[in-house]
């Protein structure tokens, strides 16, 4: 997989987990990189339940803490997968000395115009996906706390996993969590800055079989926020268990390109 040893960070989307980036760390790995891949707060093994967990930094503070822990002079490759793309972003933001690359994996990328909320009140107010049996839930009368979400096994099944194995999908459905798109948050939030985040160089990667996030949203995205490159990989959302092997390669020639 190309050159020299690099520190790539795996960031994964709502209601996965760290473990959802199994195949492809382990590929990693193999070829010499340091990987890591953090459950987010709520997500994973992580022991928080999601009413502790109020706001969207509370939520992506395991990726934050990592970044804030780097040697100085240390920097990494973010992946963001699905909604993990708004996690990296805001990371970037926050430590842009720190980030060699973005690369955002049929993942929501913002922009530096609107609140970090725009792709996702685009994606939602377009009727992009079709939500099926995915329950969403207030978790508190008041309504301070974000909305839940859990998909269902009819969407992951239909629109999240149609090229993955059973297995896959079967491990998947006993490790989903509760998660959130914390859209009231990130919409009370500054737009990202062109000094942070939009200082980082950004890669994307199309998934086009994508059901979930499809083609045409993910390309919309990269035209209205333009990228260093885009690549294309023909797998479903969870391109990381779906095509491991591809996906792996694709990230190990990013990290020798920009790290």
């Amino acid at each position: 997989m190309g050159g020299g040893s690099k520190h790539i960070v795996l960031v994964h989307g709502a209601c996965l987990g760290g473990w959802s980036w199994f195949k492809v760390a382990t590929r990693l790995r193999a070829a010499g990189h340091r990987v890591d891949a953090p459950d987010l707060a709520a997500s994973g093994v992580d022991p928080r339940p999601l009413r502790e967990v109020p706001t969207f930094r509370d939520y992506a503070a395991p990726l934050l803490d990592l970044l804030a822990a780097l040697p100085a002079g240390d920097r990494v490759v973010l992946v963001g997968h699905s909604l993990g793309g708004v996690s990296v972003a805001l990371a970037a933001e926050l430590f842009p000395d720190k980030v060699a690359a973005a690369v955002f994996l049929c993942a929501f990328m913002p922009d530096c115009a609107a609140p970090p909320s725009h792709v996702l009140e685009k994606f939602v107010e377009g009727k992009w996906l079709d939500w099926m049996d995915t329950e969403m839930k207030p978790q508190d009368a008041e309504g301070k706390l974000p909305t839940s979400m859990l998909f269902g096994p009819r969407i992951l099944r239909e629109k999240f996993f149609q090229l993955c194995s059973p297995e896959d999908m079967t491990l998947a459905s006993s490790l989903l969590r509760v998660s959130s798109l914390f859209l009231e948050d990130l919409a009370a939030q500054q737009p990202f800055t062109e000094g942070g985040y939009g200082s980082v160089r950004r890669v994307y990667v199309v998934c086009s079989e994508d059901y979930a996030i499809v083609e045409g949203f993910q390309r919309w995205m990269v035209e209205n926020n333009p990228v260093e490159e885009v690549r294309e990989i023909a797998a479903d959302h969870l391109v990381m268990l779906s095509r491991p092997e591809e996906l792996a390669r694709c990230l190990a020639d990013i990290a020798d390109k920009y790290a």
